[in-house]
């Protein structure tokens, strides 16, 4: 079983659902999940905000930090992963501590970016309920080209979202 299938089967064992918000992913990660068949019944959506304005618009990252910090920060990929599970909470009339969001953003490369390396990379993993909210980053700096440092980070990003719903 991969741990996307392993990951589906805990969330849904827990009557949870699962909200991607993804940047230097572009996608990669939820594929990941869509690749399983029945993941429907706990994926709800991935939302890609390549676009540094649009982690504003979409995710309700903030504007000010987006400005002062750049896109690759800790404090971003937190906001991002907060951000999708309180909009889709909303959206979707569910209880915050019935999602489970995981967020990823850096440098693939070829170049740095905001002055951050080629392979710095933030993963927020955001569970619990409104009062409770656990939301953990972790950062990586990663080798390789962009191809190699987006698997990876992909591969990076389940380990880390199993871990915390393992819990």
């Amino acid at each position: 079983m991969s741990t996307a299938e392993q990951i589906l089967s805990a969330l849904r064992a827990a009557n949870k659902k699962l909200v991607i918000a993804e940047s230097l992913t572009g996608g990669l990660l939820t594929a990941e999940f869509a690749k399983v068949a029945g993941a429907s019944d706990v994926l709800l959506t991935g939302i890609v905000a390549y676009d540094t304005s649009l982690k504003h618009e979409l995710l309700g990252v903030s504007r000010q930090l987006l400005e002062n910090q750049g896109a690759v920060d800790p404090e971003v990929a937190a906001q991002m992963a907060e951000g999708i599970r309180v909009k889709m909470a909303l959206k979707m009339g569910l209880e915050l501590s019935e999602l489970v969001a995981i967020s990823t953003t850096g440098v693939a490369g070829p170049t740095e970016q905001d002055g951050k390396p080629v392979g710095e990379l933030y993963i927020c993993v955001s569970q619990g309920p409104e009062d409770q909210v656990s939301s953990n980053v972790f950062a990586h700096q990663l080798g390789g080209d962009r191809q190699n440092i987006q698997k990876t980070a992909v591969l990076l990003g389940l380990d880390h979202l199993w871990e915390e719903i393992a819990q």
